[in-house]
This record gives C-alpha cells, structure tokens and sequence, in this order.
C-alpha cells in the first residue's frame, strides 16, 4: 500500500514541457491506486488538439480563463469551477490568458504518456506529438 504523500509547493517535481505549456505530475500511477494528480500552467494560446483516451479527466481551474472544447461545445472556464471529461468524450483546452489548473486521471496512464510527450521537441510537428500519445491510448479526434 502506498503512503500518505504531500508535495508542498517547494518540491513539486520539475515541469515537463509539453507542446509550449507545462506539467507537473503531483501525484503519479505508482504512489497512488487508480488515480494520477498534475498542475498545469500555459501562456496564452498554448494546449492539445482535440483528443480522447479511455481515462476520465477531471479540471480545475485554478487561474484563467481556460476554454474548454467537450465534445462540439466551446466553454470557457474561470477560475474555482471544475470540469470532469469521461473517458472516450472528445476534448481539448487552451490557454486564454496565462493560466493554471490542477487535473486528475483515472488509472495510471497520463504521468508515462506526458513523460513520453516531454521528449518531442516544442517546435515538432503534431503529428510527432500524436505518435506518441497513440503509443499511450490516446486517439486524435479533430472535429466532425
């Protein structure tokens, strides 16, 4: 059984930066049972294409605006409201100011595939980002 774990602010783990924004996994898939815990912070403009895996995802904006796309819907997202993606639903986000939110995944899968999506150099081409998150489950689901 795992541990009780804290991370105050001074010992968050570095910032994996993945496509321009970065991440931090607070809480990953081998310290907890079936959930995974990350901080993420962007600048402006910066976040996914539309995707979908098969874990639930679950936001919670800390600073924003951050727009949201669920589905075909467009939200955008102030500060203190939480937003929770089943998995399979079609979703992105992005970064309308310079903003911050805590996320949290079911299983074990998201900590391993943002380290994986870390390695591919920011300037990449989508398509080496996508290689990777398919490797991790993760599908591309542009519109339509």
């Amino acid at each position: 059984m795992a541990a009780a774990r804290m991370v105050p602010a001074a010992d968050r783990p570095a910032a994996m930066r993945v496509a321009g924004f970065d991440i931090q996994a607070l809480v990953s898939g081998d310290q907890a049972q079936c959930f995974e815990a990350f901080y993420t912070s962007g600048a402006n403009g910066t976040g996914p294409t539309p995707h979908c895996h098969p874990w639930d995802e679950t936001f919670f904006v800390i600073k924003g605006p951050v727009v949201f796309g669920v589905g075909d819907q467009e939200h955008p997202i102030e500060a203190g409201t939480l937003l929770h993606v089943p998995g399979g639903e079609r979703h992105w986000w992005r970064f309308e100011v310079e903003g911050e939110f805590l996320s949290f995944t079911s299983g074990k899968q998201a900590a391993a595939m943002y380290r994986d999506l870390a390695t591919v150099p920011t300037d990449a081409p989508k398509t080496d980002y996508r290689a990777v998150a398919l490797r991790h489950g993760q599908e591309a689901r542009p519109e339509g």
